[in-house]
């Protein structure tokens, strides 16, 4: 017994270091969608900020859009204790959205604490922003972002996702990851298909089950009723045994 609590205690112990190694090595500023961010179309994007410091808090943090992929639309929402500045730019080159020529589009957007306010040490906090037309000609966007703290330090999350092998970087930028549009008719047809075939096999599995039951009924009926006249056989041949008649 001592030498299987002894292993509990070490594997415990394990689990812990590899949870706060884990913690460290994700404690990054990232951004994420709650679907798959599709090329060409719009999405909500969460820029979450966690605090590295253990002795200063975060009260500022400033998004870059890249220039190279402009996006005519981007909108902010509210978080109480915070304003928020979106700034724009003018385009090297028009580009059109909806029809319409657009010359300027949103560069940067920034995040300052209100006086009093800041992501405490050992927490994070979230920073959502609607976005698009998001472009059609890329796999992903990088969205380097600065985050300064109440001690005046400023961390620049910039370096490029690392190559396929190599070793992550100290300070990745964010990176919202495109995927293409959906296949159209194709894609409609097949999960047509599939939606068909499953339901066809749901209902085959129901129809098989009600049939078993009915069997099992049926099956369990027939045998009470051998036990009634079995037991009523018994009762009967007890009376003739004792000479009392049967009532």
């Amino acid at each position: 017994m001592r030498t299987l609590a002894r292993g509990a205690a070490v594997l415990s112990a394990a689990g812990v270091i590899a949870l706060g190694t884990a913690g460290l090595a994700s404690a990054h500023v990232t951004a994420s969608t709650p679907s798959p961010a599709t090329k060409g179309g719009y999405t909500k994007v969460t820029i979450r900020v966690p605090n590295e410091r253990p002795d200063a808090g975060t009260v500022k943090l400033q998004l870059t859009l890249p220039p190279e992929y402009p996006l005519a639309s981007v909108s902010s929402k509210p978080v109480p204790g915070w304003k928020v500045e979106v700034v724009k730019a003018k385009l090297p080159k028009p580009i059109t959205s909806h029809g319409k020529e657009v010359t300027e589009a949103p560069s940067t957007v920034t995040w300052t604490a209100d006086p009093g306010v800041q992501i405490e040490p050992g927490q994070f906090n979230e920073f959502d922003l609607s976005v698009g037309p998001l472009p059609e000609d890329t796999d992903r966007l990088l969205l380097p972002t600065t985050q300064t703290y109440s001690s005046g330090e400023v961390v620049a999350w910039d370096a490029p996702p690392a190559a396929e092998g190599a070793a992550e970087p100290a300070k990745p930028a964010p990176v919202l990851n495109l995927v293409a549009k959906a296949g159209g008719a194709d894609a409609h047809n097949a999960s047509a298909t599939v939606a068909g075939a499953e339901g066809h096999t749901e209902a085959a599995a129901t129809s098989g089950t009600d049939t078993t039951a009915r069997y099992l009924g049926g099956a369990g009926l027939a045998v009470g009723a051998l036990g009634l006249g079995f037991g009523a056989g018994a009762v009967l041949r007890s009376r003739r045994s004792t000479g009392k008649p049967a009532a």
